[in-house]
């Protein structure tokens, strides 16, 4: 696997290419045309793209007005302010009243590493996942990243996608299909499973390939999008692996970790079984690397949380 760009390129250029040839795609931006990469799209069409400057409940009332006329609105903010200072206004302006926005979380997670949690997003996907009428989409790298953009275009409800900094691994090949609501299975194996979203897809990939090295049949699923739930090929592992992980830049709650649990019990599927995601306390500071690492969402550490959840198992 060759490493990539940052999503959030692909996304500011594959928004661009399609601007180009269509003038009713408009960008609205709260003060983040820097940071959202979207200085090239201002510069080409100065037109398509409103700046509200830092508020963020006026962004999405805008972008949900724009979306309201026929606009294809992409509201871009940073998803630790996007998905809290304008909650309510993304619950009542665009999902209640089916404004099809595509609100756009830029350097989520802890993609602001050292500025610490005011900066941070692990409440996202918690928070829209109770929003009746937005899907949500977090890619893993660049070819999902364009697959989301493409199909965002057409998309008829409201929807949110997630994006972080740096540059990632390109998991897919080319030609691998995209779609929302239906994940990509990147590898099976029938004593581990990862599922994972985001880009917390990468160090699941590593850990797998760690696991195949020491003749464990490690499989990996990049669960792209959290709602609507690919319930099943999600089930279609779970019934066939031993160890299942959930993968998550996220908090422990309300994320991919509980949505994958909640099915487990409700179908009285029993594997062995772990979420991995920020817990519930304080966070220390540090890069996203760093975070990532000291959180156990890195390579070494997921497989060997896999070892030793199959070491369980086996003496059950």
């Amino acid at each position: 696997m060759d490493i990539g760009k940052a999503n959030l390129d692909v996304f500011a250029e594959t928004l661009l290419e399609l601007a180009q040839n269509d003038p009713n795609i408009v960008v609205v931006t709260s003060d983040s045309r820097g940071s959202g990469k979207l200085v090239p799209f201002g510069q080409a069409l100065p037109q398509q793209l409103i700046e509200v400057g830092i508020a963020e409940q006026n962004l999405i009332g805008i972008a949900a007005g724009l979306a309201s006329t026929g606009k294809k609105v992409f509201a871009v903010s940073p998803a630790c302010f996007l998905t809290a200072r304008g909650l309510e206004q993304i619950k009542n302006d665009v999902a209640y009243s089916d404004n099809p926005v595509r609100v756009v979380g830029i350097s989520a997670g802890v993609s602001y590493g050292a500025l610490g949690t005011t900066h941070h997003s692990l409440h996202d996907y918690a928070a829209l996942r109770a929003v009746n009428n937005i899907d949500i989409v977090a890619p893993a790298d660049n070819l999902e990243t364009r697959g989301v953009i493409r199909a965002a275009m057409t998309y008829p409800t409201p929807l949110y996608i997630r994006f972080g900094k740096r540059a990632m691994l390109n998991l897919h090949a080319p030609d691998t299909p995209f779609e929302i609501g239906r994940a990509i299975t990147i590898c099976e194996g029938h004593d581990v499973t990862f599922v994972a979203i985001g880009e917390a897809v990468s160090p699941a990939v590593l850990a797998a390939d760690q696991l195949k090295e020491m003749g464990i049949a490690a499989g990996v699923i990049s669960m792209h999008t959290l709602k609507p739930f690919d319930e099943a090929t999600f089930l279609k592992a779970a019934a066939s692996t031993r160890v299942l992980i959930t993968v998550e830049e996220h908090s422990i709650y309300g994320g991919l970790g509980e949505r994958c649990a909640s099915l487990l019990m409700t179908h009285r599927l029993f594997p062995a079984f772990k979420i991995v995601g920020f817990p519930d306390e304080h966070m220390v500071n540090g890069s996203q690397t760093e975070l990532f690492i000291h959180y156990g969402i890195a390579p070494d550490t997921l497989a060997a949380a896999a070892r030793l959840l199959l070491k369980h198992e086996s003496s059950l």
